[in-house]
């Protein structure tokens, strides 16, 4: 299993992306608008779209991704999401007033998108490529994924703040690799963290404390996503700074994982 990262800043602006892994060619975790540098064949090959929450820096390309290949696939698009997620994707967006209704285009036998409700803890199978939902504890009903390859796993957060059940499920995995973990605004937006439920530094440093990997399990390898574009520098270094074990380097967009 391939994982390229296709965005992962907190905001737009010259070479800045938002949130988007492209998992080997058909398969993506989220749709920011690190999609958007794909190219048409590349967006064709896309099969599935896994989708952590609602909010735009995570989905802003899911329309305009269907809409371009629209007349171009034979199959439908599978979205997967939890209940509350896809209740917010229809009301919200595709809903004709903000966007088409994909699931009856070009009709209701030949959708363009079709919804796959996942429950927490749920193990999607694709082809071999194991995608599992994890607790996560943001503004709007969110999970975490779990992506477990034949011989090492990673699990991206999305946005979350403190969550203790995550790291309940985390701590289970014998062949944790990688950990993608959100820190969104530095210390001194620590009221504002809180009150969107991000993670600042500081607070990253009282989650990671919770990650115990058991004796005899390699190094966790920790790289930290959203973070507020401008205050980058000032995250990394108050990072730096808060005595964290696990090796710690930011997040580069086209960065790549095997599994």
């Amino acid at each position: 299993m391939n994982i390229k990262i296709l965005g992962c800043s907190g905001g737009i602006g010259t070479d800045l992306r938002t949130t988007s892994m492209l998992v080997d060619n058909n398969i993506l975790i989220d749709a920011g608008t690190g999609v958007g540098d794909l190219s048409m064949d590349e967006l064709l090959a896309i099969d599935h779209i896994f989708v952590t929450h609602s909010h735009l820096d995570h989905i802003a390309y899911i329309p305009l991704l269907l809409d371009t290949v629209m007349g171009f696939r034979e199959s439908p698009v599978t979205l997967y999401a939890i209940a509350e997620t896809i209740a917010i994707l229809r009301a919200h967006i595709f809903n004709w007033v903000v966007w088409p209704d994909f699931t009856q285009i070009p009709n209701q036998a030949n959708a363009l998108l079709r919804y796959q409700e996942l429950s927490l803890g749920q193990t999607i199978n694709i082809d071999g490529r194991k995608i599992r939902s994890l607790p996560a504890h943001h503004v709007v009903p969110a999970v975490a994924y779990h992506l477990e390859g034949d011989e090492l796993s990673l699990v991206f957060t999305g946005d979350t703040t403190a969550c203790d059940a995550l790291w309940d499920e985390v701590n289970k995995i014998a062949n944790l690799k990688y950990l993608i973990i959100e820190t969104a605004f530095s210390n001194h937006e620590i009221e504002l963290a809180k009150l969107s439920k991000h993670l600042c530094p500081s607070m990253l440093a009282e989650e990671l404390s919770k990650l115990n990997v058991k004796s005899g399990q390699q190094s966790v390898e920790v790289f930290i996503t959203h973070l507020k574009p401008g205050e980058d520098q000032i995250i990394m270094q108050e990072i730096a700074e808060a005595g964290i074990k696990w090796p710690i380097q930011a997040l580069r967009q086209q960065q790549m994982f095997t599994l």
